[in-house]
């Protein structure tokens, strides 16, 4: 990837290219003027001594440093160079709920969309924190480790589907203890856990582990996404789409409800606050306030920030054509000539 520190100046190549177009009407009008000087003979005379191969190689060899010179003085910088840099903020990392039970549409469009909405806000507002993603059902594991490229993860949490875990069901305690694992070791504060479902926990377990987890430095936020009333689990096709209604072995229709009061006990069991989102109402405003009142702590982090620039092998190449054009002789060597013994 190429980029100029002075663009504008890439103009002069208009200028430039005016020159060699009049240069082109001068010598056709010399050319024609040469014509009317006498015969070959004479002319030949006159210029005996003029290197026309000379001429040209040096009216190239202007051209090209022209060129290289205008180049270098446009500033290109090619590449990017690594840096270092330091931030102040927090590690979070956010564990979201993609069993099929976050298809249901009591929250529109859908409990899952809805939640990478929600995560796609809660970016937007991070100033030098970084942020990773945690994806559970009936297994877990750590979809996008922490990072400070606030684009990627907003890529990853777009490209989230129900469809990555194929072992359905909600182990939350296994993606507490997955998220516990993508946390830097070093440290046992400065950590943030946002836990994002609709409270189903299968194996009973959650709330235990949230505690651990708070022994070790985490804050455990939830979010809880669907309503009181529930609703049913829609199935779909690929080809067709919505095909039906998940249903229990006895063949009843399943109807998911928002779980909200084991989310809110896992967040009262690690020091951290619970919102809902429900349709009607829900903001992440409480959990960002709690998060930017932390203590923040140095990250380093490695960016692709600054171009180098590249216009000193140009500048030489150009300096090299100069001195050439300069050395190069315009006039033929002269010969000596026998002209007799007296003369």
């Amino acid at each position: 990837m190429i980029e100029f520190r002075y663009p504008l100046v890439l103009l002069a190549y208009g200028f430039l290219a005016a020159l060699l177009i009049l240069k082109r009407f001068k010598t056709s009008a010399k050319a024609a003027e040469s014509s009317r000087w006498g015969e070959e003979k004479v002319k030949a005379r006159l210029f005996s001594r003029l290197n026309s191969k000379s001429l040209r190689r040096k009216s190239n060899l202007q051209f090209w440093s022209a060129v290289f010179l205008i180049f270098s003085a446009s500033g290109p910088q090619i590449g990017t160079s690594l840096q270092e840099v330091e931030r102040r903020g927090v590690d979070i990392l956010v564990a979201l709920d993609i069993s099929s039970s976050m298809k249901a549409e009591d929250v529109k469009p859908n409990r899952l969309e809805k939640a990478k909405f929600e995560i796609g806000r809660l970016v937007s507002q991070l100033k030098g924190d970084r942020i990773g993603l945690v994806v559970f059902a009936g297994t877990s594991h750590l979809y996008l480790p922490l990072t400070g490229d606030y684009d990627a993860a907003r890529l990853f949490v777009n490209a989230v589907d129900t469809e990555m875990i194929r072992t359905q069901g909600t182990s939350m305690s296994e993606a507490l203890y997955t998220a516990l694992n993508a946390f830097p070791e070093e440290e046992q504060k400065h950590r943030v856990l946002i836990v994002m479902s609709d409270g189903e926990d299968h194996e009973g377990k959650a709330v235990e582990v949230a505690k651990e987890l708070n022994a070790q430095g985490v804050v455990i936020h939830t979010v809880g996404v669907g309503t009181a009333a529930g609703s049913l689990i829609p199935v779909f096709d690929e080809q067709r789409g919505r095909t039906d209604y998940k249903k229990d072995r006895g063949g009843k229709l399943v109807t998911s409800i928002l779980n909200d009061a084991m989310l809110r006990e896992i967040a009262s069991a690690s020091g951290g606050v619970s919102v809902r989102f429900d349709g009607r109402s829900g903001s992440m405003d409480d959990v960002m306030n709690v998060i930017q009142a932390m203590e923040k702590k140095t990250l380093k982090t490695h960016e692709y920030s600054q171009f180098e620039d590249r216009y000193e092998l140009i500048l030489a190449c150009a300096f090299f054509l100069f001195v050439a054009d300069f050395l190069m002789p315009t006039c033929r060597m002269s010969e000596k000539e026998w002209k007799g013994r007296f003369v």
